[in-house]
């Protein structure tokens, strides 16, 4: 499976400085109008507008529209699934073409697949994908692990820890009435066909033009901007730039898991979100209990944030690596596709 990300060279999938400020600014308000992000970065609508166009058709980045499955009582699992050599790339490209998989991974020698998989409720009884893979030849084990907490990642990137924006453009980009992370007392929120078409069309697209949104799912234009208003405000939306793997120039990621003294794992969690290194963090089910997606230069360098930023952590028992060796799949239900 080849997406038109993976025609670009490594010349053209790299972002300049003007690029990257305003693939920052995306990731801070995936929805900002051009005259927002021009304010904030200190340039004229029509240059925004342009660098995003320039950028977005040459499959550098894009938008994407998501949810958080904790809002709509839906269930988040990591999925490991090793099988053999020959297998791997054939059975990550089916997971990929998945809409409940998400950040599909080959790892470890191309003998392990991860990804994140969406249940409609809290078991693993409620995938079919969940269900379905124990009994695919060639798959030598599964293990699923749901996601409890989520330290970083979710709707942030490690751009807002080192991008080129300053803390007052920053606050200029920042939407107001930030809602606040979910708790296990936080209510779901029910959604109706219309709301679902809406969310539907913003994860292929989260800069859909709002007539666009309503022509195609029959909605007034008012009650489009009224429910993405709305469901921002509920915390169900939010919105996620995605990168083409090589964009940040990135050559070493590796998944840590992390096993934490129970008493500990909150303020483990909390430290290992602060790292430039990581890019998503949350406590998981099974014996390690603190997952990490992690972003470096080099090998190396990996070596040092191992035996100097993990080994500080509180609570430390255990410490597992798998390097990741290609991403098929990033942060949207769908697979990107030229227009």
């Amino acid at each position: 499976m080849k997406t038109y990300l993976d025609t670009l060279s490594r010349a053209d999938r790299e972002l300049s400085e003007e690029d990257l400020a305003l693939a920052h600014a995306l990731q801070i308000n995936g929805r900002a109008s051009f005259r927002e992000i021009a304010d904030a970065l200190g340039v004229s609508d029509q240059t925004a507008a342009r660098r995003w166009s320039r950028l977005r058709s040459a499959g550098k980045l894009r938008v994407l529209g998501l949810t958080d499955p904790q809002r709509l009582g839906d269930s988040p699992w990591v999925v490991r699934v090793r099988c053999t050599p020959d297998a791997a790339a054939s059975i990550g490209e089916a997971m990929a073409r998945r809409t409940d998989t998400t950040w599909v991974n080959l790892s470890s020698g191309g003998t392990e697949i991860s990804c994140s998989v969406r249940t409609r409720g809290p078991g693993m009884e409620e995938s079919p994908l969940l269900q379905k893979l124990p009994r695919t030849p060639q798959v030598v084990d599964v293990s699923a692990h749901c996601l409890l907490h989520v330290f970083f990642g979710q709707d942030l990137s490690t751009i807002n820890k080192s991008g080129p924006l300053t803390a007052a453009q920053v606050a200029r980009l920042t939407p107001s009435g930030a809602p606040e992370q979910a708790t296990a007392d936080t209510p779901w929120v029910t959604l109706d066909a219309g709301d679902r078409q809406l969310l539907d069309l913003l994860a292929r697209d989260g800069r859909a033009a709002p007539g666009e949104l309503a022509a195609t799912t029959g909605l007034s234009l008012s009650t489009v901007r009224r429910r993405i208003a709305e469901l921002r405000a509920a915390g169900v939306l939010y919105f996620d730039v995605e990168y083409h793997p090589d964009v940040l120039q990135r050559n070493f990621r590796a998944a840590l898991w992390l096993e934490i003294d129970p008493s500990r794992l909150a303020e483990a969690g909390e430290a290992l979100a602060t790292h430039p290194e990581v890019s998503f963090a949350a406590a998981v089910t099974g014996t390690a209990n603190l997952y990490a997606s992690i972003d470096v230069a080099t090998a190396q360098l990996f070596y040092r944030y191992l035996t100097e930023s993990v080994a500080a952590l509180p609570g430390l028992r255990h410490t597992a690596t798998v390097p990741i060796h290609r991403t098929l799949k990033g942060p949207g239900p769908y697979l990107p596709t030229r227009a």
